[in-house]
């Protein structure tokens, strides 16, 4: 049905939350790729089954579909957040959070639960400290944070534009359409002080109003940047499949005020379930007449597409996606021109990414004043962050902008899952590695940016002291090495050289003069790359160089002081404590390890691969690491 005005938009809502609020109960199944992964889709489908084997009334949206009188609604949502847990089950009205759900527990749930009203004590969350926690926004990890982007993820179905409308989607696009002119809608987006949340932190009403400039221009696009690309980081992709209506009413919010009328999202390949849900999204949405031509009646035109991109990490640099975008090589351009004059083939365009346009209805809705309020100066609204790594508590957080590591690692991750704290990887693999004496600076553009740091698009990975900071800068250069497009030399031949020099580092063969050549290659590669790949590629050894020297050093004195790097370490048998139980000698894939039943055993270091199958297994532990 193509809604053609404003009354008949507000008919439909009504319709749609109706009939939503019919539902007496519903029971949120986790449809995102971290619950998906641990089994959410089979757990959805039995449910179903069970409860119709039961003769119960249930509503299944499973495809966006919403049948009239129904009772209990079973549906796919976008990510709880707390992957650590999955697969992760919602029942509403409740608030009840069921965590680690098997298929065995799909019958307790519908009898115990939804029939019986009982809360299931082993699925609910348990606390280290021995605390159980029934409702989700009473745990500690949902309940420091606010969450903005990330209100409907977990809530409702992310395959619906029912359930959407339901809960006011599109209420920001009607007024955009019928309340605002194009320059209100850029005077409060400027005033709401959004920054760009890809990394560059860049003002988003500064880049509408430059494009709006352009009167004269016959096209123009909007193009949204969901080539999330960095390891660790999931952030716009648990947006895309959890709630995809939104970025894309944000999308047309843009387009209003840019006056475009074409736009592009861009987006990973190897996001297949984010691809298929903004699919079924735009097609409803055009369907509906929130996309196409004369968008509720309003004479505006906005029409959108998908581009999946091929896997280039540049690609999420702007002017290389959209060469991508255009068919030809991601590889990133020089500048000026930039897009905002001389974009997507070669006219205006406005390029933000998903979490970006995902703020935008709110602001619209709630006003300038109500989203700067939240944040700290210069720095307003949330930021959605990936815990990954050595952390408890895995997943997708959302807090305000200034929010300081260390609340983010300790008092929502849980702190550090195995030994202590080390450092926390903040950007991606074109970040910094912090450290002890950083935990304490707030998270935000310009705090970060003072100690030489970047935000970047929001993924942290917490390291433990079982880490070696060398073999840290090894693996995201070597990342780096892999993902440049070698357009630019000091890109294409520094960034190989910095490899060899770690690589000789974490064999054991490099020495003080390769420390100071890392030092100065790392300058020069920062300094003279073209684009923000190769100017940040280096920020992993510049930080672990100036917070972790002493690593460095030890590696040149054939130490690997966490025992990570191979070549560097050396298993022998403490003869104290060793039995003679021959199993490391049965384990040992090499034959390595050598000895008598009831005898203390040996290691030939010489045929040993480190594998440390041997010190694993020790029922002793008589294996021993320098």
């Amino acid at each position: 049905m193509k809604i053609t005005s404003r009354e008949q938009l507000a008919s439909v809502r009504a319709e749609c939350k109706k009939l939503l609020d019919a539902e007496n109960k519903k029971i949120l199944v986790c449809g995102g790729s971290g619950c998906t992964a641990s089994g959410s889709a089979k757990i959805y489908e039995e449910l179903v089954k069970l409860m119709q084997e039961r003769g119960l009334n249930v509503e299944v949206s499973l495809n966006g579909h919403v049948d009239h009188g129904e009772l209990i609604g079973v549906k796919n949502c976008g990510c709880h957040g707390i992957c650590e847990l999955a697969p992760l089950i919602r029942i509403e009205p409740e608030g009840i959070l069921y965590t680690r759900v098997q298929l065995a527990d799909c019958a307790d749930i519908i009898d115990q639960t939804i029939i019986g009203g009982e809360v299931i004590e082993k699925l609910i969350y348990h606390a280290a400290d021995g605390t159980t926690y029934e409702k989700q926004e009473d745990i500690p990890f949902y309940k420091r944070q606010t969450r903005i982007v990330l209100n409907n993820c977990g809530h409702i179905n992310s395959e619906s534009i029912e359930e959407y409308l339901a809960v006011g989607g599109y209420a920001a696009v009607e007024k955009a359409l019928f309340d605002m002119t194009p320059d209100d809608i850029i005077n409060e987006v400027t005033a709401s002080g959004l920054r760009g949340r890809g990394g560059a932190g860049f003002p988003a009403g500064k880049k509408w109003s430059q494009v709006a400039a352009h009167k004269e221009a016959p096209l123009k696009y909007v193009v949204c940047n969901g080539d999330e690309g960095d390891p660790g980081a999931f952030m716009d992709c648990s947006v895309m499949e959890g709630d995809p209506h939104k970025m894309i009413e944000g999308m047309i919010i843009a387009a209003l005020a840019c006056g475009a009328e074409q736009g592009v999202i861009y987006v990973r390949a190897e996001y297949p379930l984010a691809v298929k849900r903004l699919g079924m999204a735009i097609k409803a949405a055009t369907e509906y007449g929130l996309l196409g031509d004369d968008i509720l009646g309003s004479g505006k035109n906005f029409h959108l597409r998908i581009v999946k991109g091929a896997g280039a990490f540049v690609c999420g640099e702007g002017s290389a996606m959209q060469a991508s975008i255009e068919g030809n090589r991601g590889m990133p351009r020089t500048k000026p021109p930039r897009s905002v004059d001389k974009g997507l083939f070669d006219v205006p365009t406005s390029l933000n990414n998903v979490e970006t346009f995902a703020n935008v209805p709110e602001i619209i809705l709630n006003g300038a004043d109500w989203y700067s309020s939240i944040g700290s100066e210069g720095n307003t609204g949330t930021k959605v962050f990936s815990l990954a790594g050595n952390i408890k508590n895995t997943g997708l957080i959302e807090v305000p902008m200034g929010t300081t590591l260390r609340e983010i690692v300790f008092d929502i991750g849980g702190g550090v899952k195995d030994g202590e704290f080390k450092a926390v990887q903040v950007g991606g693999p074109a970040g910094c590695c912090l450290t002890t004496e950083q935990l304490d600076i707030p998270l935000d553009f310009d705090s970060t940016k003072k100690i030489g740091a970047i935000i970047g698009s929001g993924g942290l990975v917490v390291m433990g002291q079982d880490t070696c900071m060398v073999e840290i800068a090894r693996f995201f250069t070597d990342f780096s090495k892999k993902e440049s497009c070698g357009k630019c030399t000091a890109c294409r031949e520094g960034i190989p050289n910095i490899l060899t020099i770690l690589e000789r580092l974490t064999k054991g063969e490099g020495s003080m003069e390769d420390i100071d050549m890392l030092q100065d290659l790392a300058g020069i590669v920062k300094s003279c790359s073209l684009c923000g790949l190769g100017k940040n590629a280096t920020n992993p050894v510049m930080s672990t160089l100036k917070y972790f020297k002493d690593e460095y050093i030890a590696h040149v004195n054939g130490k690997c002081p966490a025992g990570v790097c191979k070549a560097l370490c050396k298993l022998w048998v403490d003869p104290e404590k060793c039995i003679g139980c021959t199993k490391c000698a049965r384990d040992c894939p090499t034959g390595a390890i050598t000895g008598m039943l009831r005898r203390p055993h040996s290691i030939d270091n010489s045929k040993c691969i480190k594998c440390r199958v041997c010190k694993v297994g020790c029922p002793k532990q008589a294996i021993k690491e320098v």
